[in-house]
């Protein structure tokens, strides 16, 4: 990941109710009176204007190599991504706003279906488009997501810097137990959550009252590697209703986040109307934001006991099966606090229609908190309908684990938007990573796919994205590429559009062995080190160097 930076935002504004679409005025055209004869010229023919055409990309343009004796070139990476079917790699003008338009929207999209690995559960539906939305008429990114100036997702979806729908009542309104006192601001009763939450906890929706959590907020107390996933003395389970704010506490100098430690759960489960939403105090108040603020608050942290393949001093290894009974490893940005086991379905909870705004602390470099961080969660855990906006470094970082997720949204982010790492093995569908419009750190890509810089590690980071939109919006990222895939990581990636502006190509793929003649990342499939092979895409509309 890269280092901390704050910068500023461009505020965009929109005319459209779709997303950031352009506006056109109604021409009228009057008729000749009753009885009236018009009688005219007739009008030259014109000569017909040319249609101009956009040369073909160049390899150089649309990849960038990272320097070194292992480099892939940019000429091995525009033959990987041509080596798919209905790949577009000289694509122009593919998005107005988050919309596909032109030749994007209605490219042949790849039936997604026969990605689902067999033996598990159908995931990948058939989407019949490429991107994560299907035109303007498509209406399943909004309402429980927020607008600002790295997205607008139509007139269902409230500004992310407006103050969340808290209500009115809150002087008259009695906290709900568990959960303390903490008196008025502004007119909402502010209620506190417990430190540290060891018995079950309901967060009932309460019209003017907000919840408040301060420091580093937990859940349950961690089980360990090895524990059934049906005991642990020690497990809770936080559950918050739809509709239900909570805020950290901006009155004291802690890093507030909310952590979910090996053997409990979270159910925040709220709709398309009524979503959770995670912000910071600033934000309960009438311009305490702007589209520029970022990193006020640490974020929430989700961790299980799934396989990692990185595994702290003292335990693992780990193998492909992620099968060891040791293999542990901490997560960023906390201290004492692990993730991994040998659960591949453990569930850490359900995680649904919930906004998280405003995030992202730097503790050093290399170690920050993210939006939302998934530490080894299984394919028990449920993931969708969530954004992560405005996070100073990554909208939503994975490492191993094996949950699916589906319906996301990152914006506004300063580092990455999707990042995948650390032996993850799952699937992604319906995906919308929109970089803050202001500039961002160095190496900040849309999606990055890694390893921890350990090639072989097993279990290998394996993923398959289906149905994204990747906006790119700076060329401050170095190298400068929307994508990155590196350290031997695995994923096969269809339905997808992905836009960079002038000065930035579309990918960078990475190979940092040892050999010239072992580059992992794009040597062939081998079964042994459980390596699928090169990078595959299909179906998926580059349109790179604002062409």
């Amino acid at each position: 990941m890269a280092s901390f930076k704050r910068v500023s935002l461009i505020l965009l504004t929109s005319c459209s109710a779709a997303a950031l679409a352009g506006c056109d005025g109604a021409t009228s055209v009057a008729s000749p009176g009753a009885g009236s004869l018009v009688i005219s010229a007739p009008t030259p023919t014109p000569t017909p204007t040319p249609t101009p055409t956009t040369a073909a990309i160049t390899a150089a343009q649309f990849a960038v190599a990272a320097s070194g004796a292992l480099a892939v070139t940019p000429d091995e990476q525009l033959a990987i991504v041509t080596a798919g079917s209905n790949n577009v790699v000289s694509g122009v003008s593919a998005l107005n706003g988050i919309v596909p338009i032109g030749a994007a929207a209605t490219a042949t999209a790849f039936n997604a279906t026969t990605l689902n690995p067999s033996g598990q559960p159908a995931f990948f539906v058939n989407a019949n488009f490429v991107g994560a939305v299907n035109g303007s008429g498509d209406t399943s990114f909004q309402n429980w997501t927020c607008n600002s100036g790295a997205a607008n997702f139509g007139s269902g979806s409230a500004l992310c810097v407006a103050p969340p729908a808290v209500g009115t009542g809150g002087s008259a309104a009695t906290c709900p137990a568990g959960t303390t006192d903490d008196g008025l601001v502004s007119t909402f009763r502010i209620c506190r959550l417990p430190t540290l939450i060891t018995t079950n906890l309901t967060l009932p929706r309460i019209q003017g009252v907000v919840y408040r959590f301060r420091g580093q907020t937990e859940v349950g107390v961690d089980v360990g590697s090895t524990a059934s996933p049906a005991v642990g003395a020690a497990t809770a389970t936080l559950t918050i209703e739809p509709g239900v704010i909570l805020a950290a506490d901006s009155s004291e100098p802690s890093n507030d986040l909310l952590l979910v430690n090996r053997g409990s759960r979270i159910q925040a489960v709220g709709t398309a109307a009524n979503p959770i939403i995670f912000t910071s105090q600033q934000n309960l108040a009438n311009n305490g934001v702007s589209d520029a603020t970022q990193g006020q608050w640490g974020g929430v942290i989700l961790l299980g006991r799934a396989p990692t393949g990185v595994c702290r001093t003292g335990t693992g290894p780990n193998d492909a099966n992620g099968s060891s009974t040791s293999c542990e490893n901490p997560i960023e940005g906390v201290t004492g606090r692990n993730y991994g086991g040998e659960f591949p379905n453990d569930s850490s909870g359900n995680f649904q229609y919930v906004q998280i705004r405003y995030t992202g602390i730097a503790i050093s470099d290399g170690n920050e908190l993210q939006g939302l961080t998934l530490g080894a969660t299984g394919r028990g855990t449920v993931i969708d309908h969530v954004q992560s906006h405005n996070s100073a470094d990554d909208g939503i970082e994975i490492f191993g684990g094996t949950t699916n997720v589906a319906y996301l949204a990152m914006t506004g982010w300063d580092d990455d938007g999707f990042d995948i790492d650390n032996g993850y093995r799952g699937l992604a569908q319906f995906l919308i990573a929109a970089e803050k419009s202001g500039g961002a750190t160095a190496d900040s890509f849309s999606t990055e796919i890694d390893s921890n810089g350990a090639e072989d590690l097993l279990p290998r980071t394996w993923a398959r994205y289906a149905n994204f939109t990747f906006i790119q919006n700076t060329a401050s990222q170095n190298p400068v590429a929307a994508m990155r895939i590196r350290g031997g990581a695995d994923v096969t990636m269809v339905n997808g559009i992905v836009r960079a502006p002038a000065g930035v190509a579309c990918m960078t793929i990475v190979a940092t062995e040892t050999s010239a003649t072992d580059r992992s990342t794009v040597r062939a499939a081998n079964t042994t080190l459980q390596d699928q092979g090169p990078p595959v895409f299909n179906s998926v509309y580059f349109d790179c160097q604002g062409r």
